[in-house]
């Protein structure tokens, strides 16, 4: 696709964000658009991001379950960029205008003490290159109208990213079998959802592993410092003002975050 036309995307995606005002999808506008063009739009709004003051100081990856790619038609996940102004500590409160529509995912992060590039990382090289796992919410928020949203939508979106809130690091990595973490999710006190480690792609790891082997065809790397974001263990669930959610996944703690108006 002309490069005019994903640099109008961009502005678009950017503007949305800004202005708290959703887009028309971009797979209705433009259905020639490929993976790839997308790809190209989240990598242009992350040129611009830096450009306006930003830094990147992680990754995440969605569609990790067999469920959401089957929903959305793909067989693979797909990745975006965590910047600096998306960090948040557990506890905070947040102010619900401040998204357009909102949802909350539970996952386990992973920080990194060295680089990782593909393309031949392997799970076991992604356990080697771990400091710490810490228990996350991702918060994400389509600037597509009402979610609806197809592969190329999100990519383009950043992987739908907004922010992500992160508990204490867990460092005793080799004392815990993360396919068999437990989580649970609440919304005001009630379970909302419920998982464990294997939903990410069997294992997080292996979907670190992914990431870091796709991220080759760009010439990017997982980065010493980054936080990594493997996909979330269960369904997302909406949020509003007022509400209150914490995940909570047994050694590696918990991890909460309140809305207001």
């Amino acid at each position: 696709m002309q490069q005019q036309i994903l640099s109008r995307l961009t502005e678009e995606l950017m503007e949305a964000e800004k202005k708290l005002m959703p887009m028309e999808a971009l797979s209705t506008r433009f259905p020639e658009l490929s993976v790839k063009d997308s790809y190209e739009i989240q990598l242009e709004w992350v040129k611009r991001q830096l450009k306006e003051g930003r830094a990147v100081i992680g990754k995440k990856i969605g569609l990790t379950s067999k469920a959401m790619q089957k929903m959305l038609g793909v067989d693979e996940p797909d990745y975006g960029h965590l910047l600096d102004n998306m960090l948040i500590s557990s506890g905070s409160v947040l102010s619900r205008k401040d998204f357009i529509q909102p949802k909350i995912e539970a996952e386990i992060g992973f920080i990194l003490n060295q680089d990782l590039k593909g393309p031949n990382v392997t799970y076991v090289d992604v356990l080697m290159a771990t400091e710490a796992l810490v228990p996350t919410l991702e918060i994400i928020d389509s600037r597509i109208e009402d979610w609806k949203i197809k592969l190329i939508d999100t990519v383009a979106d950043n992987g739908s990213s907004a922010r992500a809130v992160t508990g204490e690091p867990f460092r005793e990595i080799e004392k815990i079998d993360l396919r068999t973490v437990s989580m649970t999710l609440m919304k005001n006190g009630e379970v909302t959802a419920t998982g464990a480690g294997a939903a990410a792609l069997g294992h997080p790891a292996h979907a670190i592993a992914w990431l870091a082997n796709k991220l080759a065809d760009y010439n990017i790397s997982l980065k010493a410092g980054e936080l990594i974001l493997p996909g979330a263990l269960s369904a997302a669930i909406d949020v509003g003002a007022g509400d209150e959610v914490t995940a909570t996944f047994g050694k590696l703690g918990s991890v909460s975050i309140t809305f207001q108006d």
